[in-house]
């Protein structure tokens, strides 16, 4: 009898609570306690460009004093194309430097992602020059730059707080106008955009990664912008997007930048830095096989076209109808077909380079090949070709030749190499290119 009393008790008290507690609140909604949020590190004490210019050209430094800087972050394994790795550069925008911490541990974006505002205190680490790029890392028997211990990123690096969590910056790429422009030891770990962006033509109809036995592999896939600059983006054989194809168009390529070695690698962190929405251009700077992109038909002659390793820059393809003797040769080079489908207006350039007296190569397009340079109405098209013979590396730009006739239509662009027994001139051709709008 008693515990029931007790528990009648219990219960009364219980109900009585409740209702007092009810009564205090006159709003649907519970006032929420602030966040507490402290900053591990004190005040930066250095900014991080002049704790990077302490990295020696080879080798490394240890750091035994307290050097605090600031970062943000810029790079995110959350797609799987870092790897116990993270970037940042000094500022959200317009960045001044950019480093990389090697730190045994995945899942960073979890407690740094992309923009985190983050404040490194480097005392204990190692800053050195690592292939290709300026690291800093712990010390290692092994390894110059070795990866943090997983249970010791925090004595190394901790977000700084804003009073309501962890302060997150909107980044703003750096906006360059090409690739070659990108390819700059001052850009390395930072995010930059570069527009008129598109892969390789013989990257179409691939992944982005390679798959041997079922497994991703790292893969390197070409790239190359509007002005003829190439390079590549390295993919994570872990990267979730791995399995999808390489898109076709053109447009915006946001990455981190990077280099292994003496090699560019450039690094996007998931498929929203690939916004290639754009009608694709034609672009040959002939570094694969001539065989890809054109047909090269001899009509006349024993000689042909083929590339050597010359160019602007080089490799180039090359005709020269000179062989012991100047020899007679009409041999044409002809490309896949082109598609202006979608364009209101288009323009072809292209550069050359000519070296002893003979004819000028001749420039054609057609809309209706018959697979037979012979026997295919061609319009012909003027362009400046290069003047002077005396002499080799005199590389001369065509201009602008419209194909505003052609938009809509599927083409093919020729050349045509002639000689003689009285002169052969030797003829080198590159960065062919179709741009249209």
């Amino acid at each position: 009898m008693n515990n029931i009393k007790k528990y009648l008790s219990l219960v009364t008290g219980v109900a009585f609570a409740a209702i007092s507690i009810t009564s205090c609140v006159q709003k649907d909604e519970w006032e929420t306690p602030p966040i507490k949020c402290e900053n591990k590190f004190p005040q930066s004490n250095m900014t991080m460009a002049d704790f990077k210019a302490q990295a020696p050209a080879s080798g490394y430094i240890y750091i035994g004093t307290d050097q605090i800087f600031d970062g943000y972050v810029v790079s995110s394994d959350e797609n799987g194309n870092f790897y116990k790795t993270i970037s940042f550069q000094d500022k959200p925008e317009n960045p001044t430097a950019g480093l990389q911490i090697e730190v045994d541990r995945a899942s960073n974006y979890a407690d740094f992602p992309v923009g985190a505002h983050i404040r490194i205190n480097a005392k204990g680490l190692r800053l050195g020059t690592d292939r290709g790029s300026v690291k800093i890392g712990s010390v290692d028997p092994v390894f110059a730059i070795g990866r943090v211990p997983g249970s010791l990123v925090s004595r190394y690096i901790a977000g700084v707080c804003n009073g309501n969590g962890l302060e997150i910056a909107t980044l703003k790429p750096t906006e360059l106008a090409t690739l070659k422009i990108a390819q700059d030891e001052k850009y390395i770990n930072t995010l930059v955009k570069v527009p008129n962006v598109q892969f390789s033509a013989g990257e179409l109809g691939k992944k982005y990664i390679d798959y041997v036995a079922g497994a991703g592999v790292d893969s390197d896939r070409g790239i190359v912008d509007q002005a003829g600059n190439a390079t590549v983006i390295r993919n994570s054989g872990f990267s979730t997007f791995g399995s999808t194809l390489i898109p076709e168009g053109k447009g915006d390529l946001t990455f981190v930048v990077s280099r292994y070695n003496s090699s560019w690698q450039m690094l996007i962190r998931n498929l929203k830095d690939v916004n290639f929405t754009g009608k694709r251009f034609f672009f040959e700077g002939f570094d694969g096989n001539l065989a890809d992109n054109w047909d090269a038909v001899s009509v006349t002659g024993a000689q042909v076209w083929n590339i050597q390793q010359f160019g602007n820059p080089k490799p180039c393809v090359v005709m020269n109808g000179f062989a012991g003797t100047n020899q007679v040769n009409e041999d044409w080079l002809i490309s896949k077909p082109i598609s202006l489908n979608g364009f209101t207006s288009a323009v072809l350039s292209f550069e050359t380079d000519v070296r002893y007296a003979g004819n000028v190569l001749e420039v054609f397009v057609t809309d209706t090949y018959t697979g037979d340079p012979t026997t295919t109405t061609w319009t012909p098209l003027s362009a400046i070709m290069d003047p002077n013979n005396t002499a080799f590396n005199t590389w001369t730009n065509s201009g602008d030749i419209s194909l505003n006739a052609f938009v809509n239509k599927n083409v093919r662009i020729a050349f045509k190499y002639t000689s003689t027994t009285s002169a052969a001139a030797t003829w080198e051709l590159d960065n062919v290119k179709v741009v249209g709008n």
